[in-house]
């Protein structure tokens, strides 16, 4: 498998990936990594949390303000991602 990643910094994963999977970035500067879908995976956790947290939902992405949200808060597209990101788990 193979992801390209924008001028920003992300690449488009609208879901988790079998954790065995070699997944092979190509980074916005040219330089290529592989990581396994468990890296990815870990990244998009990540990713959702952060989305949640920024957009005041709970844990289980249920909006706790009034019901004109329409973003069920439960799905992301786009995960930030770095070369070296499988080596630090950060």
């Amino acid at each position: 498998m193979h992801f390209q990643q924008d001028d920003e910094g992300f690449i488009r994963m609208p879901r988790h990936l079998p954790a065995g999977t070699p997944v092979t970035i190509t980074f916005s500067d040219g330089s290529t990594a592989e990581f396994t879908g468990r890296d990815l995976n870990a990244a998009y956790d990540r990713s959702l949390a952060e989305f949640r947290a920024g957009n005041n939902l709970d844990a289980k992405g249920f909006s706790r303000t009034p019901k004109a949200r329409t973003n069920s808060g439960n799905r992301i597209e786009f995960v930030r991602v770095y070369p070296d990101m499988a080596r630090g788990r950060a």
